[in-house]
């Protein structure tokens, strides 16, 4: 009787590698190695004809294990200069692409660092030596000076008392803007990390440009507590070798402290004990491309796995949040309420004046009254900022006699005009091109503009305060923030930084200046044309538009003032209950109006949303791809206790169908039970992937659970 040989290779490992769930390889592949590695380690694997990083996701003796029905390959090398990706990690990873219908390597691997997946074993233990050394050196820097935190409010107080009096928990943090919800956060982040000496924070915010003001504040507090270094910063806007930098220490528990954006949320940190959401409602959490995860419910998610508190601070709760913490019938909500009424420096909420621009001339764009205000502030040595959440000089070009219209060629999509550079841009595409002299049509020179922009709106401030004087004599000062002027490394540091030096009068800009920022001498805040958002089909769209003009208001009176601040909104609809509810600061008795009329039309946070979406030549391909991939997955699913609770919409285009020449479509799927919208889109995946090579016009596809928009 033959005996098989050993294999030459006696540890199988499985390994996840980047790769899209529409590729068909969703779970780690098998690959051999001649010692065993353990769980967590990052490799480098051959893949095709190129050599790949990877995760070892499990180890087994080959012996023990089945092998796959490809034949496998021995890895190309372990890279042992870091320690293995901890269980907890992998539990979350695993999680968020099963929740997410994602393939676990695509989500895995996206969460490394980039330089880390470009590094071979001999550049990465170069890379470490060098980051120990720098390191060493950071050290050996004597930290700030202590600072004295300001005195906790009673209500602050109280807030902290019940996060201290559980081990584990979401609190919801509905504080009104001012009202001090990072000292609380500062706080609690500080009784964590007292209470064991390798605990470690996480602190996530909405967008990049709101992370240099609280890394700051952080970096004053603790580092003379805990050492140089030991506050981590994480988005996408630094270096890769900050970056690198930044997940390692967090890997290593070097640091104690990570602050970071939405791609915090999936960083390694092996003695993590508490977590704090700011702004949890924002859009920004939510991850648009690749594997399309809520970085505040997969945050939630990770407090619960790892049993540590989670604070989700917000002036205007999401309404998923502000339902799940609103007390049941039978007992207290899921999430536990914790409320900061009044503003931490004794200031009033500004007033709220509205403005109808039915009464004023046409094509007015500041009202006079603002107008007057607006110079009145800069007068007395105040700032004032202007909102208007549309960039560029216009939304558009358009000519009077033939209709010609600046569409992009690429796009369903205005090419807007920016006056700066004198191009008409497109911002799905990013098609930019010179403005012509003339209408390309009919050769009119005289070419309109649409929509107001934030370029247009700063031109025209700073002409109407030409003859306005600040309290020193010096002309007013006007600037402006948004994507396109803060596109420079450090201008968007540079601007923030003249704003709180007083260098600046008004600013203008979109929604990245009217959300988390401390503005101390913001006495007046305007919304200039608010009205879009009232149009739309969305059904977030008033939740969306009220916390914006909310938050913006927010901004004024924010340090203490013998003048009241003030918040305008320049509407053609100034009866609207939204701006009612604006005028009263009263974001409670929306959110309930609100959920009211979700509960009557079976909307989240009653039901359940996931969209399946198609990427494809022509909207008929997409189509019907989408329609026969729900066709099946809902025979898949007859006779199964989930097919009563769903319902399959029809594909419709997405509101921009056309980007970059690709066709867009989406088909919605409903269900008031959690557990039958997963077996349906896990129905549904499977029969994306299997139709995929029969609709050849398809380019990608992909799952969207939870969508922000639909």
């Amino acid at each position: 009787m033959s005996v098989a040989a050993p294999p030459a290779l006696p540890w199988r490992l499985g390994v996840a590698v980047s790769a899209p769930a529409h590729s068909g390889i969703t779970a780690p592949l098998s690959y051999l190695a001649a010692s065993a590695v353990p769980p967590g380690s990052l490799v480098r694997v051959p893949l095709g004809k190129r050599d790949v990083p990877g995760i070892v996701w499990a180890c087994a003796p080959a012996d023990a294990s089945p092998a796959p029905e490809y034949a496998e390959r021995p890895v190309r090398e372990v890279l042992a200069a870091l320690p293995p990706l901890d269980a907890h990690w992998r539990a979350l990873i695993a999680f968020t692409a099963r929740y997410y219908h994602s393939a676990l390597g695509e989500v895995a691997l996206a969460a490394l660092p980039p330089a880390l997946r470009t590094l071979d074993a001999a550049k990465l233990d170069g890379s470490m030596k060098r980051l120990e050394k720098r390191a060493q050196k950071l050290g050996s820097t004597a930290p700030p000076a202590p600072e004295a935190p300001p005195q906790p409010s009673a209500e602050q107080s109280a807030a902290l008392e019940a996060i201290a009096q559980q081990q584990a928990g979401v609190f919801l943090l509905f504080g009104v803007t001012g009202s001090g919800k990072t000292e609380v956060y500062m706080r609690a982040v500080q009784r964590a990390l007292e209470a064991d000496a390798k605990a470690q924070a996480l602190v996530l915010v909405p967008e990049i440009n709101l992370t240099p003001q609280l890394a700051e504040r952080f970096t004053r507090r603790f580092e003379p507590l805990l050492g140089t270094g030991s506050v981590a910063v994480l988005h996408s806007g630094l270096t890769p070798a900050q970056r690198l930098a930044a997940w390692a220490r967090a890997h290593t528990s070097a640091a104690r402290i990570v602050l970071g954006t939405r791609v915090a949320v999936l960083t390694p940190m092996p003695h993590l004990a508490l977590i704090a959401v700011d702004e949890e409602h924002d859009a920004s959490y939510k991850q648009q491309e690749g594997a399309r995860y809520s970085a505040r419910d997969l945050a939630i998610w990770r407090a619960h796995h790892a049993r540590v508190p989670i604070i989700l601070g917000s002036a205007t709760p999401s309404l998923e949040s502000w339902h799940a913490s609103t007390p049941a019938p039978d007992g207290p909500g899921r999430y536990q309420r914790l409320q900061l009424p009044q503003r931490a420096s004794g200031s009033a909420l500004p007033a709220v004046r509205r403005v109808d621009m039915r009464r004023v001339p046409r094509g007015t764009v500041i009202a006079p009254p603002l107008l007057e205000a607006i110079r009145a502030c800069v007068r007395a040595g105040q700032q004032a900022l202007l909102l208007l959440n549309r960039r560029g000089w216009a939304a558009a070009l358009h000519c009077n006699d033939c209709g010609w219209s600046s569409e992009c060629p690429h796009c369903s999509a205005w090419r807007a005009f920016h006056k700066s550079d004198r191009t008409l841009r497109c911002h799905h595409c990013g098609l930019a091109q010179p403005v012509p002299r003339a209408c390309p049509e009919c050769g009119n020179p005289d070419i309109g503009t649409g929509t107001l922009g934030t370029e247009q709106l700063e031109e025209r401030i700073a002409a109407a305060l030409a003859e306005v004087q600040r309290p020193d004599g010096e002309a007013a000062r006007v600037l402006r923030i948004d994507a396109d002027s803060t596109r420079g490394v450090g201008q968007l540091d540079a601007h923030l930084a003249a704003v709180h030096s007083g260098d600046v009068d008004v600013l203008v800009g979109t929604q990245m200046i009217a959300k988390g920022h401390d503005f101390r001498r913001v006495a007046l805040v305007a919304a200039i044309n608010p009205d879009a958002a009232l149009l739309s089909s969305d059904f977030r769209a008033p939740e969306r538009l009220l916390a914006l003009l909310m938050q913006a208001a927010g901004r004024a009176g924010r340090a203490e003032s013998e003048t009241p601040a003030q918040m305008w909104v320049q509407t053609t609809m100034p009866q609207h209950p939204l701006f009612a509810a604006l005028a009263r600061h009263d974001w409670a008795g929306f959110a309930a109006q609100q959920l009211d009329e979700r509960r009557a039309a079976a909307l989240p946070p009653y039901t359940h949303l996931a969209l399946l979406r198609a990427d494809a030549k022509t909207q008929e391909a997409a189509h019907a791809f989408l329609t026969a991939a729900a066709r099946a997955a809902g025979e898949a699913l007859q006779g199964s206790p989930a097919a009563a609770h769903i319902t399959w919409s029809p594909p419709v285009p997405l509101p921009v169908q056309r980007v970059a020449n690709v066709e867009r479509a989406q088909l919605l799927v409903e269900s008031r039970a959690r557990p039958a919208l997963a077996a349906a889109l896990a129905a549904a995946e499977t029969q994306l992937r299997a139709l995929r090579p029969q609709h050849r016009a398809v380019i990608r596809w992909a799952i969207d659970v939870d969508p922000l928009g639909v």
